[in-house]
């Protein structure tokens, strides 16, 4: 049976193990080797070269998650996605931006790139017309996120991805946010799929990882760059990634639940500003995401009222907790303008809506009146303590 007519979790739980061959063990064995054999051999294997016997086995797994022909296995998500930068643009290139941007794509982007000779732009907002009107005679890549980080706006994939092909450039996109469990944007006609496998794939909190899946060519050309550049993963880490996928399904869907109810809570919460998550039917690109995400995920952004001291709030908090990265198994909150965006000048983030008083949620798996209980006692502890001028 090919990948493609499995059921997801059959998937996550199944393709891309390594059989015990000697003991018959339930699950991959761990080959922590760092030097193999070259003389009668057919794969001469060495961890840089992204082709031990984990990071083989994993990269299948990857690949049929994203319905993609074939995939890479790297340290971290910037790791992926610089590379793919690399891998696919050079000197006198022009690379098109999407306006919301994850902090550390951004920083790579106004740090490094035109150090390379590699021009870019952003776009105005996210529709195909504002990718269109960023396009130069020199683009070769279109670099995309939906649901983006931390606003959770919408992007067309079909849309972009039909732009972008009419006139022959590739198309990036940074799926973390959704996983392969929500979205799948080669499906769509995106062309290279990026992920920071720390999040959702690794799911624990306890790994970082980063992940690409694309055409066999596509992955071809990017393992030329990937092989000197040099983030491959270890691969006691790629086979604990590969446990974690298993249960990717499970956890992703129990979030997406979550988290649907936490924004239609929040949406009624008076506290509350402004609520940002795409399964809102007032998000304004409701629709759209209804057409391409199988769920709407598990993170969400909201804005607490200018009287409600956003530090604080954090202090107050008992259960969720105000901490780095995002997708564990328990909900986490940050301050995107304090850590995620906090490279970007406050001008830079202003034009993006990202304000001081932006709050992004990561849902966990906790009982959702336990989390309910939490910000709201938060809430009223910050508001009772009378801040000085």
């Amino acid at each position: 049976m090919s990948h493609s007519k499995k059921g997801l979790n059959t998937i996550c739980t199944h393709e891309g193990a390594l059989e015990d061959t000697l003991y018959k063990g339930a699950t991959s064995p761990l080959y922590m080797s760092s030097s193999y054999a070259f003389e009668d051999v057919d794969v001469k294997r060495y961890p840089r070269y992204f082709n031990t016997p984990n990071q083989e086995a994993l990269s299948k797994k990857l690949a049929a998650l994203e319905h993609a022909e074939a995939a890479l296995v790297f340290g971290s998500g910037m790791a992926a996605i610089s590379t793919a930068f690399m891998a696919f643009l050079k000197a006198g290139d022009h690379i098109v931006f999407q306006q919301t941007l994850y902090g550390g794509t951004y920083n790579f982007v106004v740090t490094h790139l035109e150090r390379y000779g590699i021009s870019y732009s952003f776009t105005d907002g996210w529709s195909v017309d504002s990718f269109e009107n960023a396009i130069q005679s020199n683009t070769k890549v279109i670099y995309l996120e939906t649901p983006s980080n931390p606003l959770l706006t919408i992007t067309d994939l079909h849309g972009v991805a039909n732009l972008a092909r009419n006139k022959n450039i590739l198309t990036m996109i940074d799926n973390t946010f959704a996983s392969p469990i929500n979205q799948n944007p080669i499906d769509f006609g995106i062309d290279i799929v990026l992920h920071s496998a720390t999040k959702y794939m690794g799911g624990h909190s306890d790994i970082c990882a980063g992940a690409v899946a694309s055409s066999q060519e596509n992955i071809d050309k990017l393992y030329q760059t990937a092989i000197c550049f040099g983030g491959s993963l270890s691969d006691y880490t790629v086979w604990l990634l590969e446990r974690s996928i298993k249960t990717m399904g499970l956890r992703v869907k129990a979030q997406n639940e979550n988290a649907l109810k936490m924004a239609e809570y929040l949406e009624s919460n008076p506290d509350v500003e402004r609520v940002n998550y795409p399964g809102l039917k007032t998000h304004p690109e409701h629709e759209l995401a209804k057409s391409q995400m199988h769920g709407f995920g598990g993170m969400l952004s909201f804005e607490l009222k200018e009287e409600i001291n956003v530090s604080l709030f954090f202090k107050n908090l008992q259960l969720i907790r105000p901490s780095m990265s995002l997708a564990g198994l328990e909900s986490t909150m940050i301050s995107p303008v304090k850590t995620s965006h906090a490279l970007m000048s406050p001008e830079d983030r202003e034009k993006q809506g990202i304000r001081d008083s932006l709050v992004r949620f990561s849902l966990g798996i906790e009982d959702f009146g336990d989390l309910v209980k939490d910000i709201e006692n938060a809430i009223s502890k910050t508001k009772s303590v009378s801040l000085p001028v």
